[in-house]
């Protein structure tokens, strides 16, 4: 194949599932390989990869998060050997994301006696052991292509990633992962791109913009709640969002907006993502960087504590008063944050702060769309508790910032494809592309091939 060509195998008409397969030019590479969550994931990710994804030249990891990295394991399970290429931080991340998944999807099996795992502890430190890490900047070669990965300012490690022709004086493709915000509070925003003849661009919140003062809509909804004498549960993704939540409450705290309350992290691989932040200084913004060199926890609230075993978070779960509950997983997908909501969610005393992005059905969709009962665990549980959507908290750049960064390109790209968005976000997303910067857009489609300038 001596054109280069692109295959959307996730993350097309969805949020979640990022796979897009690059073939030519005598090589052949996956950017991301994401697991798919929400209504119809379990059909979607069993299929074994194909044969021929074995023999890629290489992977390369925008960032860890479970839809970007998730589905790598069952790749290696299936006989893939070759590198799997990404930043210093984003290694230590996946180590974390991915072990964790593994635990969970064990206990999952178990608990539903079946014998269907995706992957194992085994495949993980397999895996592990093919990562090659890069810093920011450096360029590196996958097959007879160059590859350069480029801060994207969403969690810890995250990147942009760029793929050049050797030689070629505009880069090929330009895929920019999951965009972070330019005016993140802990991580420095993304780098500017000098352009791609194609663009692959995330659309999450490509219909929405954030609000100004999402300090307020949280302090305010925590306020309600302990009015009422009430404790409250805020589901959150482990990497990246706990860390900001963290950060959030001690800034409210030291403002005298919240009252000070006892804060719990259930989560141990939130615990050990929060420690690293402190291995990572580059990632850091100014404010960050200052209250580091202070000696000063910037993620440690006054009466923070942290809730590792399965025994310290049962005894959580028993616990009364008002209290503030961080655990996961942030679309109530997993993880222990079904053991708090089915003993909080039926008192109206208590509340439910979303702060985050909920995908079609997930629990916590559903819980922000209404539903007047869910089920956990396997058992109804009705949802008398406060439900609250906090807008402006995500790590995702919304609409104007996304036009922003591109506005910022030295070079146009001669075609740009919409991903990582539901439909409706995604269309928002071209349209603005086409309208503002004048330039072609599309919506990628799920297993839709195209050909790269």
């Amino acid at each position: 194949m001596d054109n280069l060509q692109l295959t959307f195998h996730g993350a097309a008409g969805t949020v979640t599932g990022a796979r897009f397969l690059v073939e030519g030019r005598g090589t052949r590479l996956l950017l991301d390989g994401g697991l798919f969550q929400g209504l119809g994931a379990a059909e979607r990710n069993h299929p074994r990869p194909p044969a021929s994804w074995t023999r890629l030249d290489g992977v390369i990891l925008s960032h860890a998060h479970l839809d970007h990295s998730g589905y790598l394991p069952v790749l290696v399970r299936a006989g893939y050997r070759s590198a799997i290429h990404c930043t210093h931080a984003t290694a230590d991340m996946v180590a974390l994301i991915l072990r964790d998944a593994a635990r969970l999807q064990r206990e999952a099996a178990r608990r539903d006696g079946l014998d269907d795992e995706l992957y194992d502890e085994d495949d993980i430190e397999q895996l592990l052991s093919q990562i090659v890490t890069h810093a920011y900047g450096a360029t590196f070669p996958v097959g007879a292509l160059e590859a350069r990965l480029r801060r994207a300012g969403h969690i810890l490690g995250s990147a942009t990633i760029e793929l050049r022709e050797p030689q070629a004086d505009v880069a090929t493709l330009l895929y920019s992962g999951d965009l972070g915000r330019a005016r993140h509070p802990m991580l420095r925003a993304p780098d500017d791109a000098p352009g791609a003849r194609t663009l692959l661009v995330e659309s999450t919140y490509g219909d929405r913009i954030h609000p100004a003062d999402p300090l307020t809509a949280l302090a305010d909804e925590i306020n309600r709640v302990v009015d009422r004498g009430g404790s409250i549960v805020i589901p959150t993704f482990a990497i990246g969002r706990a860390q900001e939540i963290l950060w959030h409450l001690r800034r409210l705290e030291d403002d005298r907006r919240i009252p000070t309350l006892p804060v719990v992290l259930d989560s141990p691989m939130a615990i050990d993502a929060t420690d690293l932040f402190c291995r990572f200084p580059e990632e850091h913004n100014l404010e960050m960087e200052a209250l580091m060199d202070a000696r000063r926890c910037p993620l440690c609230c006054t009466r923070f504590e942290m809730s590792r075993t399965p025994e310290e978070s049962r005894r959580l779960a028993r616990r009364h008063g008002p209290v503030i509950i961080l655990a996961g997983s942030g679309m109530v997908t997993g993880g222990r944050v079904g053991r708090h909501l089915a003993r909080l969610l039926p008192d109206r005393r208590n509340g439910v702060l979303f702060v985050g992005f909920q995908a079609r059905g997930t629990p916590g969709r559903a819980l922000v769309d209404g539903a007047e009962q869910i089920e956990l665990g396997g058992e109804p549980v009705p949802v008398r508790a406060s439900i609250a959507s906090i807008g402006g908290l995500s790590a995702h750049a919304d609409a104007p910032e996304i036009i922003e960064w591109l506005h910022r390109w030295t070079n146009a790209p001669a075609h740009t494809y919409v991903v990582h968005g539901e439909p409706e976000a995604a269309s928002a997303m071209a349209n603005r592309i086409t309208t503002e910067l004048a330039w072609p857009a599309t919506v990628a489609e799920l297993g839709a091939e195209v050909n790269l300038p």
